[in-house]
C-alpha cells in the first residue's frame, strides 16, 4: 500500500484536530454554564468593538497629519518703517515653539488640567472615572457633566474634532487621544495644546492670551498671572469678565495649590502669589494700529485676490494663512493725509447745520443698541463716539452707546427720529449732536519714483462706510487733466513760450447736436498768450485751441498712456469732463515727476509667508549679481529703471517746469510761501461740482478732490484754489519735515533759455531774479525749438518799421538808408544758439 502524500497528512491532522476542537466546544457549552456566559460576553465585546469601529474610528482623521499641522493664523501688516499697524484676524493667535513657553507656565497647566499627563497613554482612568460618574449623576438636569478629558484629548478635540457635548464625541476623542500618543512625543503635543487651547477674548493659545488679558508676552508673565492662564479652559468666558472676579481669583488660587501641592513651586511662592490680585488689563489691540481703514481696505482686497480670503482657498490665505505683509504705508503722511481732507470737509461744511444721520436702524429689526453694536459703525475724530437714539420726546432724547450705555441728547433738530444713528461728542452729564459733514473726497499721497501709495483717505471715516472715494469715486477731474492736453501741444511742435489765443473757439457738431462754444471759467478772455501763461492761469479757451491744433485722439492717446481713462476724442474731454479717480490723476502726475516713466501704483511691497518667505514682490526688476556671495570686484549691481516711459522726458519736464509757475503766480499762488519747489494744478469742475488740487515735490505727489458723493453744486465760490489747495497745504505743513528743497532736475536734451514771461520773446540782455512776477524767467525748450537768438529784437523791428515807412513815403534810397548804418552789426546778430543755458 503507498505511503500517503504530506498533503493528505496535513489535511487529515487539521480535519483530525478541529473535530476535537469543536467537540470540545460542544461539551463545555453543554455542560458548563460558566463557559456558555463567557463565551457570551467574549462574542458581545467582539461585536461591539466592530459596531465602534465601523461607526467611530473608522472615519476619524489620521493622527500623522498632526506632524505637519499648521494652526489658521491671522495676516499681520507692517508700514513701510517695519512697525506692525493692523492685522487681519477673525481670532487671535500668535504661534509658538515648545521652548519659547516658560518652564512655570507649562507646569500651571499641568497643575489645573492633567497633572499625570507625562506619565498616561493619552487616557487618564481616574479622570475618566469621575466623568463618567458624574455624567449618570447630572442626567436629565441639564447641567453639563466634567470633561475630565486629559490635555492630549484636548488636543484632539480642539484640532481634528468639534465641540460637541456627546457620548460619541467623547469616545472618538479617546480613539484619537492614543493615535496621537502614539504619532507625537508628550512636548509636541504640550506645544499644539499651548498654541490652540481657546482662552477667551477671541484668543487661542497662551500668548494671543497673555497679549489679551494682561499685554505681556508670555515670558513676561509673573507667577499669579501664569496661574489665571492656566484657568481659563474650563470657561474662558467666564473667568476673564469682570462680574465673575471673585470665581476667578478662587480657582486661580486653587491652582497656585495645586503647584505647590505638585512640587512645582514652594508654599511660600504660592502664598506671595495668591496675595496678588488679578490685575486684568482692558481688552486693546495687540499693537499700535495706523488710522489708515480705506488703506488697510485697500490691501486686504488685493490679497483677497491674490490668495484667497479663507483656510480652504489656499495654504496662504489671508485669514488663516499667517501672511507677514510690508505695506508703503507711511503712518505720519497717513495721519496728515487724514486730518488734511478731514479739515478741508469741515471748512466747507461750516456752520450749514446737521446733515442729516449716518445710517438708520429700524426699531422693529431688534434691540437697537445691539443692531448698532452688530453694525461696527464707529468714528476716530476728537472725542467724538457713534450712538442711536434710543428714545425722542419733545425737547428730550437719549443716545444708546455701543458699550451698552445710555445718556441724554442736547443740541438736536426736530428732524432727529428714534433709529438714527449720529455721531455725538460728551457735553456735561449726557452728549451733544455732532455734524458729520455731507461733503465728502479723496486723498492720496504716492512716490513718484516708485509708485509706492504713502497714504489714502477715501472720506471722513472708514469706520463710517468702506467706500473708498480715492479709488472708486469716479469724478471729472476739471482743469487738472489740462497739463497732458498742453504735453499732447508741446508733443507736436508746440513750445512753452507759444502764442496762443485766448478767444471764443466754437465748432459744429452735426445737426443734432449743433454748434458748440467754449468759454473761459468765469468769462473774460482775448488776445494772444504764451502757453505757460495759459497753463499758469488755467484758460479753457487756450486748452481747446492747443488740444484742436494737436488734435484731439493725439490728446485722448496721452490720456489712456498715462492712465488718466479713455473717452471719445471731443474737446470737452480736455477740459476735464470724463471722469476719473484722484489715484489715477496722482499716478499721471508723478509720470510727470519722473521724467515721463510711470510705475504702477502699489500699496504692498511684498508678503512673506508664516515661515519668512517672500511669495510676492512688487518690484521684479531683474538684478544681475544681485545675489552673489562674495563682491567680485566689478561694480556695483544694480537694478534697472522699474516702470514704463509714458511720455517723452522732455516734454515732462516741460510741463512740470510751467507748473511750478502755477505755484508761484498761478491759481495756486496761496501755496507759494511753504518755500518748496512745487508743481501742480487747481480743478474746477462746471456747477462747481468738484473742487481739485493735484501736484508735488520730486519726491512725493499728492492729489484730493472735495465733492459730494451724489454730486451737485458746491456753491459758485468754491475753485479748486481756495478749497482743494488748502487741504495740500495743509498736508505739507503737517510733514514739512519729510519735504525736500532739492529742485527739479532738468532731463538730457533740454535747454534752460532766458525769456520775456509775457511775450515769449528770447532775452539777453537781463537776468532772472527771485521775483515771482519778474518779466524775465528762464524756460525749458528742446532742442532747435528756442526762441531765436537776436541782439535788440525789439529796437531792430522798431527800425525796419520806420525805414519802410520812410520808403513808402518816397524819400531817397541815401536818407532811408543813412539813419541804420553801422548801430546793429554784430557778428552775432540772428544766429541761433547751438545749447546750454542763456
Amino acid at each position: 500500500m503507498a505511503e500517503p502524500s504530506t498533503t493528505e497528512y496535513f489535511r487529515y491532522r487539521i480535519r483530525r484536530d478541529a473535530s476535537g476542537a469543536l467537540n470540545w466546544l460542544a461539551t463545555n457549552w453543554r455542560e458548563r454554564r460558566w463557559f456558555r456566559w463567557g463565551a457570551v460576553a467574549l462574542g458581545a465585546l467582539l461585536v461591539l468593538w466592530l459596531a465602534v469601529w465601523a461607526l467611530l474610528a473608522r472615519g476619524l482623521p489620521d493622527a500623522e497629519m498632526l506632524l505637519e499641522y499648521e494652526p489658521p493664523l491671522p495676516t499681520m501688516v507692517r508700514a513701510a518703517d517695519g512697525e506692525i499697524v493692523h492685522s487681519y484676524a477673525r481670532e487671535r493667535r500668535v504661534q509658538l515653539q515648545y521652548a519659547d513657553f516658560p518652564e512655570t507656565l507649562i507646569e500651571a497647566y499641568l497643575a489645573a488640567e492633567d497633572k499625570t499627563f507625562f506619565s498616561h497613554g493619552g487616557i487618564d482612568i481616574g479622570g475618566l472615572t469621575g466623568a463618567v460618574i458624574d455624567y449618570v449623576s447630572k442626567l436629565g438636569s441639564g447641567e453639563r457633566a466634567v470633561g475630565g478629558s486629559t490635555i492630549t484629548q484636548q488636543v484632539a478635540k480642539n484640532i481634528l474634532l468639534s465641540n460637541e457635548y456627546s457620548i460619541t464625541r467623547k469616545l472618538k476623542e479617546m480613539i484619537l487621544a492614543r493615535r496621537i500618543e502614539g504619532a507625537l512625543t508628550k512636548e509636541q503635543i504640550l506645544e499644539l495644546y499651548l498654541n490652540e487651547i481657546p482662552l477667551g477674548r477671541r484668543s487661542f493659545g497662551v500668548q494671543a492670551a497673555s497679549r489679551a488679558y494682561f499685554d505681556k508676552d508670555v515670558g513676561e508673565l509673573a507667577l499669579h498671572e501664569m496661574a489665571f492662564l492656566a484657568i481659563l479652559p474650563k470657561a474662558p468666558e467666564r473667568y476673564g469678565r469682570s462680574q465673575h472676579h471673585d470665581l476667578a481669583l478662587a480657582r486661580r488660587n486653587f491652582v497656585l495649590d495645586q503647584m505647590a501641592a505638585n512640587d512645582f513651586i514652594t508654599e511660600a511662592q504660592a502664598a506671595e502669589a495668591q496675595a496678588q490680585p488679578l490685575g486684568l488689563q482692558p481688552s486693546r489691540a495687540q499693537y499700535s494700529s495706523a488710522d489708515a481703514g480705506y488703506f488697510f481696505e485697500e490691501v486686504r482686497r488685493q490679497l483677497i485676490e491674490d490668495f484667497g480670503e479663507n483656510a480652504e482657498d489656499g495654504p496662504n490665505s489671508v485669514y488663516a494663512g499667517g501672511l507677514w505683509v510690508r505695506t508703503s504705508l507711511d503712518p505720519e503722511m497717513q495721519a496728515a493725509a487724514r486730518d488734511a481732507l478731514r479739515g478741508g470737509m469741515i471748512r466747507y461744511h461750516g456752520n450749514r447745520g446737521w446733515p442729516g444721520p449716518v445710517a438708520t436702524i429700524d426699531p422693529d429689526n431688534g434691540e437697537l443698541i445691539a443692531q448698532l453694536r452688530s453694525s461696527n459703525l464707529g468714528i476716530n475724530y476728537r472725542g467724538w463716539r457713534i450712538g442711536v437714539v434710543t428714545a425722542r420726546s419733545g425737547s428730550s432724547a437719549t443716545i444708546g452707546l455701543t458699550n451698552g450705555e445710555s445718556h441724554p441728547l442736547s443740541g438736536f433738530p426736530d428732524a432727529l427720529k428714534v433709529g438714527d444713528v449720529v455721531a455725538v461728542e460728551k457735553a456735561g452729564a449726557g452728549y451733544r449732536l455732532r455734524s458729520v459733514p455731507e461733503v465728502s473726497g479723496g486723498f492720496v499721497a504716492m512716490d513718484p519714483l516708485t509708485g509706492r501709495v504713502l497714504a489714502m483717505q477715501g472720506g471722513f471715516d472708514s469706520r463710517l462706510g468702506d467706500f473708498n472715494r480715492a479709488t472708486q469715486a469716479e469724478r471729472q477731474p476739471g482743469s487738472t487733466i489740462k497739463p497732458f492736453v498742453y504735453a499732447t501741444g508741446l508733443d507736436h511742435g508746440m513750445t512753452p513760450a507759444s502764442q496762443v489765443p485766448d478767444q471764443t473757439f466754437c465748432y459744429y457738431q452735426g445737426a443734432r447736436l449743433g454748434e458748440k462754444c467754449f468759454r473761459n471759467f468765469g468769462g473774460g478772455g482775448g488776445g494772444v498768450h504764451t502757453m505757460r501763461w495759459g497753463l499758469e492761469q488755467s484758460r479753457n479757451l487756450m486748452t481747446v485751441h492747443i488740444a484742436m491744433d494737436a488734435g484731439m485722439p493725439q490728446v485722448i492717446r496721452t490720456f489712456e498712456r498715462v492712465g488718466i481713462g479713455s473717452y471719445e476724442p471731443y474737446p470737452a474731454f480736455a477740459l476735464g469732463a470724463g471722469d476719473t479717480t484722484v489715484l489715477k490723476m496722482v499716478n499721471a502726475y508723478a509720470a510727470l515727476a519722473n521724467h515721463g516713466r510711470q510705475n504702477a501704483p502699489t500699496v504692498i511691497d511684498y508678503v512673506q509667508d508664516r515661515r519668512g518667505k517672500v511669495i510676492w514682490r512688487a518690484d521684479r526688476r531683474p538684478c544681475d549679481r544681485c545675489n552673489m556671495p562674495e563682491w567680485d570686484g566689478k561694480p556695483m549691481p544694480r537694478a534697472g529703471l522699474s516702470g514704463k516711459q509714458v511720455m517723452d522726458p522732455r516734454t515732462a519736464y516741460q510741463v512740470v517746469h510751467m507748473l511750478q509757475g502755477v505755484v508761484t503766480r498761478g491759481t495756486a499762488v496761496r501755496l507759494r510761501d511753504l518755500g518748496l519747489p512745487l508743481f501742480g494744478k487747481t480743478g474746477t469742475t462746471t456747477g462747481p461740482t468738484n473742487a481739485w488740487f493735484v501736484g508735488g515735490s520730486p519726491e512725493v505727489v499728492a492729489g484730493v478732490y472735495l465733492g459730494f458723493d451724489q454730486p451737485r453744486n458746491m456753491g459758485g465760490w468754491v475753485q479748486g484754489g481756495n478749497t482743494a489747495a488748502p487741504m495740500f497745504k495743509d498736508f505739507v505743513r503737517k510733514t514739512r519735515a519729510r519735504w525736500s528743497d532739492d529742485p527739479f532736475v532738468a532731463p538730457a536734451g533740454i535747454r534752460m533759455v532766458r525769456i520775456d514771461r509775457r511775450s515769449g520773446k528770447r532775452v539777453l540782455d537781463g537776468w532772472p531774479s527771485d521775483d515771482p512776477r519778474a518779466a524775465i524767467i528762464w524756460e525749458a525748450f528742446k532742442p532747435d525749438t528756442e526762441p531765436p537768438r537776436r541782439t535788440r529784437a525789439d529796437a531792430i523791428e522798431a527800425k525796419r518799421r520806420e525805414i519802410l515807412e520812410l520808403i513808402r513815403r518816397g524819400q531817397s534810397a541815401g536818407q532811408s538808408a543813412g539813419p541804420g548804418a553801422g548801430d546793429h552789426n554784430e557778428p552775432s546778430d540772428f544766429v541761433e544758439d547751438q545749447g546750454g543755458i542763456y
